[in-house]
């Protein structure tokens, strides 16, 4: 019983962090900067709050997380702005959301009705997720407490695995990426032995890579030189509707609830597992939504619950995934990789002990996701108009925006221009990567993870004297290393047996 109230003064302390004057305009800006961010064909979410945080290291942790929590409640929201009334989804999260919400625009003549529906669904996604992290995270922090060290690594290769062959088309192609953020993660100064490591004599190496230039211009760069190498193909530009309705009506809540319910909870369990994301979350919430539709007919011409099921679906990631992210310190997609690379430059690290060593500022998060979706909400009904206009942009205003986005915000963290340099050079790169279907996603989590997992690893060969038979002993640990195997076997085994299934459909 003395958890209780332990954990609703807590909770108190939290909101009353979340709520001061500052934190609240924070948020206020996060949320604007996510919407127009995911409302603009090119700018992703991960680049959106990408370019978000450098701003945040002046700020102090609870200001700072806050700020990237609006940045994200508001880009998964603000890319359904784009789908709808110009087919282009804003972010790949937002995919499902053209079938109907385009129809119901152009079609049906009721551009408002979609948008009005459209927000009134990723509130409730995103409500409902903010509710599962609050009473979930803290149990699953007490679970993990009992992780040992052998433990801690077994997850952070867990954590590697997952990502690595979900989130890439091949899973040779994730593990090349993985193995590079590996790689990257051991230049610099070593943290045991003091051995300079991949240096090549400069003094700029030796505290590492620097996280964050190479982060924007992995994501937010290298998607700049995609963008405007697209240019020729600028994106279709519809002639700006007039909005029928701001709110949606009475049948409209009442045909969607039960669908808004059921993707909700589907979008918080899949954000819940590492390696999964808004776009995975959308496409079965629309699939689920039109499996079980009393009018599946409907579908792709304008349905309600077409786009209420994406967007409830996708919102409700932004909940589930810092699940693992603040319990296990696992990111569940790209953006709470960033996230993650940002809680650890606030002096804040993800894992078991984070929610007794830094419990007030874990709960200001929570509460502050709470917030940024009720905020979310009244921006999205009071700012349709403004919002749909924005959408309308070209991207070839917007493009040289962003780079001086990235250069200035590269800069701007250690008033450094090699950052700038090594931001340009790892955008390249990361273009090229793209340009050969490779994701960024493995290259930052092996960057992030791997100087945990070589702590840890040597940590546990010092506690066993050097013999690996210790993670035998340790169940936990062992279980973990095994679930990262599978995750990494599966994908190649059921290839095969898809080859050989089609071989013996092919001689019959």
């Amino acid at each position: 019983m003395d958890a209780v109230p332990s954990m609703l003064e807590y909770i108190v302390r939290g909101a009353a962090s979340a709520v001061l004057p500052m934190n609240l305009l924070v948020m206020f800006i996060g949320l604007v900067v996510g919407i127009v961010g995911g409302m603009l064909p090119g700018i992703t979410t991960v680049t959106a709050v990408a370019l978000f945080v450098p701003f945040t290291f002046s700020m102090p942790p609870d200001m700072a997380l806050i700020g990237l929590g609006g940045v994200f409640c508001g880009a998964m929201s603000g890319g359904a702005n784009a789908a709808i009334l110009i087919n282009t989804p804003g972010t790949a999260n937002s995919a499902a959301t053209c079938l109907d919400g385009y129809p119901m625009a152009t079609k049906l003549g009721q551009p408002g009705r979609a948008l009005s529906i459209s927000t009134m669904a990723s509130t409730f996604g995103g409500l409902f997720s903010a509710c599962a992290l609050l009473f979930t995270a803290p149990l699953l922090s007490k679970i993990a407490l009992n992780f040992g060290v052998p433990e801690m690594f077994a997850l952070g290769v867990f954590g590697l695995s997952i990502v690595t062959a979900v989130s890439s088309h091949s899973i040779i192609k994730g593990l090349i990426g993985a193995i590079l953020g590996l790689l990257l993660g051991t230049v610099g100064i070593d943290a045991t032995s003091a051995t300079m490591r991949f240096t090549f004599g400069t003094t700029y190496l030796i505290g590492g890579v620097q996280f964050v230039a190479l982060l924007i211009g992995l994501f937010a760069f290298s998607q700049c030189l995609v963008t405007a190498e697209e240019s020729m193909k600028e994106y279709k530009r519809e002639k700006r509707k007039k909005l029928d309705q701001i709110l949606p009506s009475k049948s409209d809540i009442k045909r969607t609830s039960p669908t808004i319910l059921m993707c909700s909870i589907i979008g918080t369990i899949i954000g819940a597992i590492p390696g999964t994301g808004g776009d995975i979350a959308s496409w079965i919430g629309y699939n689920e939504s039109k499996r079980w539709s009393k009018h599946p007919e409907e579908f792709g011409h304008g349905a309600p619950e077409g786009i209420a099921a994406p967007e409830a679906a996708n919102n409700a990631v932004s909940g589930g995934a810092m699940i693992p992210l603040l319990t296990l310190g696992i990111p569940g997609d790209s953006v709470t990789a960033i996230m993650l690379g940002a809680l650890m430059m606030q002096g804040i690290t993800p894992g078991p002990l984070l929610f007794s060593t830094q419990t007030v500022d874990v709960y200001s998060i929570i509460i502050s996701l709470f917030m940024a979706n009720v905020f979310m909400c009244l921006l999205g009904y009071g700012a349709i108009r403004i919002f749909s206009k924005i959408s309308l942009v070209p991207m070839k205003w917007l493009n040289p925006i962003v780079f001086v986005f990235c250069v200035v915000g590269t800069y701007a963290i250690n008033n450094n221009i090699y950052d700038v340099f090594l931001m340009i050079g790892a955008g390249i790169v990361g273009y090229f990567l793209i340009k050969l279907d490779f994701c960024m996603p493995p290259i930052i989590l092996g960057l992030i993870l791997g100087g945990t997992v070589e702590e840890n690893l040597r940590r546990t060969l010092v506690l066993s004297d050097g013999s690996f038979s210790i993670f035998l002993s340790h169940p936990i640990a062992l279980v973990l290393l095994a679930i990262a195997a599978i995750s990494l076997l599966s994908p190649i085994f059921l290839n095969l047996w898809k080859k050989r299934s089609t071989n013996k459909q092919s001689g019959n």
